[in-house]
């Protein structure tokens, strides 16, 4: 099987840190040279201590769930003859506590628009192939909470 990795570093710099009044700008680095800027969400640390520009965490979850279904996706639609023009996602992941009381993303609902030029599948095509894209990703078979994709022209 393959193996990830990817640098995660955080520098304190001149901040105090135990008055935990530090921030939480960091970076991800990946193995192809990307270096991403990362923070907490000022959803959970507030400003100024996140980097409200930079991603976070629980958008990175997201992001990645739809981009792994959107793969998906691309390759069988493209094995069914259908030409995408353009794929946009507009994911929203939500987090709330589990049943024990431990905050948790409780559930990621994909909304993708696709374009397509030419041959245009139907409705029950195109349901099909985001099923088998959903059943397919990698991501949304780890976790333990509903991944669902709400289509748009429904």
């Amino acid at each position: 099987m393959a193996e990830y990795n990817a640098v995660v570093q955080w520098q304190r710099g001149d901040q105090v840190f135990t008055d935990n009044r530090y921030s939480r700008g960091h970076e991800w680095q990946f193995d192809g040279g990307v270096t991403v800027p990362a923070s907490s969400s000022p959803h959970i640390v507030p400003l100024p201590y996140s980097v409200e520009q930079n991603v976070d965490p629980e958008e990175a979850f997201v992001a990645a769930l739809s981009s792994c279904h959107m793969l998906f996706f691309l390759s069988y639609a493209a094995q069914a003859g259908f030409c995408v023009d353009q794929y946009t996602d507009m994911a929203i992941g939500t987090m709330g506590a589990d049943n024990t009381g431990k905050t948790v993303m409780t559930s990621v609902v994909l909304k993708p628009d696709v374009q397509f030029v030419g041959k245009q599948p139907d409705m029950s095509q195109l349901r099909a192939l985001h099923d088998k894209a959903h059943h397919s990703c990698f991501l949304a078979n780890s976790v333990n909470f509903p991944v669902e994709t709400e289509l748009s022209s429904e």
